[in-house]
């Protein structure tokens, strides 16, 4: 089933939340010379202009990255969402306004150096056209295909490093085992990868079986953190957003709380944010 597309929710509490530790995890990886090799197995379009008839008939933005862009005068103190705030702004036409929220793909190749590879993955045939039509640095590549089959045909990579974003739409309940399964696979072939996994928070909390399976299958350096704008059942449907990230980088997680602390109160008063290592070292 491919009926997903992310338009309908681009900019929302839970990309802002992805994007977020994306964002970090890449900046300390940067921090070394060696090069490395980025591989998205869920690419979408790249880049939603918000006033596409898919995003307004939500608007989630609204609720998700408008209020931060909004009060980005106020976040210029926080060192982590001041540069994500104008990372963001560079993709506008008009960097005053919000016009644009831009996707994996971009927030990936936009921080490429001359030695680093981009592999982007994208199944749904609307959402890797678009993804054609995007501009991206000469060293990414694209590929109409599977991205869990790709990612563990690709390994091991041919750069010494390895970063891995796996996020799925979950629109089949078999998705969260065969993500676990992948990531087990992956890890056994490349130990070090640096593997960052989003998951969404729904009633049913099908999630469970995907931490299980990691924590059954012998992964030992797993962090955690998620990201909730009410309790399960006040509402229908996602109630938040998590994200875990394998072999973090160190002092990633002391970034993330700082920022996020900032974040919260933005999102509603109801909005939470904890973390913790769901498998310790």
């Amino acid at each position: 089933m491919l009926s997903y597309q992310h338009a309908y929710h681009a900019g929302n509490f839970a990309d802002v939340h992805k994007h977020l530790v994306l964002y970090a995890v890449v900046d300390h990886l940067l921090r070394k010379a060696s090069p490395i090799t980025f591989l998205d197995t869920h690419a979408g379009r790249g880049v939603y202009p918000l006033d596409a008839p898919e995003t307004q008939r939500l608007g989630e933005y609204r609720h998700g990255v408008l209020p931060l862009w909004q009060e980005r005068g106020r976040l210029a103190d926080e060192p982590l969402l001041a540069s994500w705030l104008e990372a963001i702004a560079r993709v506008q036409p008009d960097s005053s306004r919000l016009e644009r929220y831009p996707g994996s793909p971009w927030w990936l190749g936009q921080r490429l150096r001359k030695d680093d590879r981009l592999q982007l993955f994208e199944l749904h045939p609307g959402e890797h056209e678009h993804l054609t039509l995007q501009r991206l640095p000469v060293n990414v590549r694209r590929s109409h295909a599977d991205g869990l089959t790709g990612l563990l045909a690709g390994l091991p990579a041919a750069t010494p490093r390895l970063c891995v974003l796996i996020d799925p739409s979950y629109e089949r309940k078999a998705e969260y085992g065969e993500v676990a399964e992948t990531l087990l696979a992956a890890m056994r072939k490349v130990r070090h990868a640096v593997v960052l996994v989003w998951y969404p928070l729904l009633p049913a909390a099908r999630h469970r079986e995907l931490l299980e399976h990691l924590r059954d299958g012998g992964l030992r350096k797993i962090w955690r953190s998620e990201l909730t704008l009410h309790e399960p059942g006040e509402e229908r449907g996602m109630y938040g957003s998590g994200m875990l990230v394998v072999n973090p980088p160190w002092g990633v997680d002391e970034r993330l709380a700082a920022a996020m602390a900032r974040v919260v109160p933005l999102l509603g008063a109801t909005s939470r944010y904890t973390a913790d290592w769901w498998v310790e070292e």
